[in-house]
């Protein structure tokens, strides 16, 4: 069965700004290792439309969170699967067989890089798209925020183009609040980086 999701995702990270994971595009051999000595990034992904072999998985959120080497290109990820509590039996194993690459696509490809999947897990969760500013709270795990970067002197928001994953082009962002305690990942990290974006996959 096919499936297709579209929404928007905003992520965070304690690189610096811009993330060299990102722009090198997770792959052999332009990957850049990350600025610190673990790569831990939180991806959240509030899916507006979509349908996964039949099932409506419209208005849920889905948060990963991964812990992966400071080259994320050597693999050996671990991550954990957050997915909003309001979401039925049917909308969990839909979506959790989406982010784990099962049902191809974009997913599919970064499959190989997990090593291992720490959990998956319903919780309370709000996401929101304020302007420039992205939030995201999980139950008492997760509470992070982001703003889309305008330079000094400028009118418009920065972007990277020609991107890969998980869209084309992407917001260059800072985080304004960062505490996280997810999975076994911890981060603390005000002002690092973050991006955001709108999403359509399908496959």
């Amino acid at each position: 069965m096919a499936w297709d999701m579209s929404g928007t995702y905003f992520e965070h990270c304690p690189c610096g700004m811009v993330c060299p994971c990102t722009t090198s595009g997770l792959t052999l051999p332009a990957n850049l290792p990350a600025g610190q000595d673990r790569c831990t990034v939180v991806l959240a992904f509030n899916v507006e439309k979509g349908a996964v072999d039949g099932v409506d998985v419209g208005g849920r959120v889905a948060v990963l969170v991964v812990d992966a080497p400071a080259l994320m290109s050597e693999g050996g990820w671990k991550v954990g699967l957050y997915v909003d509590d309001a979401a039925t039996d049917e909308q969990f194993g839909a979506l959790g067989a989406v982010f784990s690459g099962q049902r191809g696509g974009i997913w599919a490809a970064v499959a190989p890089l997990v090593g291992e999947m720490i959990g998956a897990e319903r919780a309370a969760i709000t996401y929101a798209d304020d302007g420039r500013a992205h939030r995201l709270r999980v139950g008492d795990t997760i509470d992070m925020e982001i703003e889309d970067w305008v330079p000094p002197g400028g009118e418009e928001v920065a972007h990277l183009t020609g991107m890969t994953f998980p869209a084309p082009v992407l917001t260059l962002a800072r985080a304004t609040r960062s505490r996280v305690h997810a999975f076994g990942v911890s981060m603390d990290s005000p002002g690092t980086n973050g991006h955001s974006a709108p999403f359509a996959w399908a496959a």
